[in-house]
């Protein structure tokens, strides 16, 4: 079960994801979110992380090829577009940085085809990302995914395995599950979460 852990506040928090045996860690660059980072601030965390990990830069809310060469400069190997960007979006971005992520919700009514856009994964997130708000996973059974994709939304240590369980995803993503106020990571629920989600997979 592939592991990412999102929204990281600091060297420290991404230490104890790695040591957790997290696959991925991300970096919010979005300017409306509680758990944005400044571009030196990603580049420290980024720096800190093996090689062997994906360490992925998330934005919602600058134009994609602005996000592209942002990535490229602050030492991220992954891309993550989240929300509204279009086909001709993620492709300009892809144009300039060779991993694309696509991020999306079901409320969006989204091309549910990994790799429709050009993006290299697919993630499910509720309808408000970050809010720690779960979605109904029923859904999936209807509108399952083809190809590789991660779950999000409202996951949690206490949750992750029975979400496994009904999903059957490729692999998840947690930000405010992992969290002691929006924003703050709680270093204890990241090793739990972890921990459960590599079990339960």
């Amino acid at each position: 079960m592939y592991v990412k852990v999102c929204g990281l506040d600091s060297v420290e928090s991404a230490a104890v994801a790695v040591e957790s045996g997290a696959d991925a860690i991300g970096v919010v660059m979005s300017r409306t979110s509680p758990r944005r980072r400044t571009p030196e601030e990603a580049s420290e965390i980024f720096a800190s992380v093996p090689a062997s990990v994906d360490r992925v830069l998330v934005v919602h809310d600058m134009p994609s090829t602005d996000a592209a060469e942002i990535a490229a400069e602050v030492g991220a190997n992954v891309l993550q577009l989240h929300g509204s960007y279009t086909g001709e979006e993620v492709r300009a971005a892809d144009a300039i940085f060779p991993r694309i992520w696509r991020a999306t919700s079901l409320a969006d009514d989204p091309e549910l085809r990994v790799g429709a856009f050009g993006e290299e994964l697919l993630l499910l997130d509720a309808p408000k990302p970050g809010s720690g708000e779960r979605w109904d996973l029923s859904e999936l059974v209807r509108r399952r995914p083809d190809g590789r994709w991660l779950l999000a939304g409202g996951l949690h240590p206490g949750n992750v395995a029975e979400a496994i369980g009904e999903a059957s995803p490729w692999g998840v993503d947690v930000s405010s599950g992992v969290e002691s106020s929006p924003g703050v990571k709680d270093h204890a629920r990241i090793r739990d979460f972890v921990a459960a989600a590599k079990r339960a997979g």
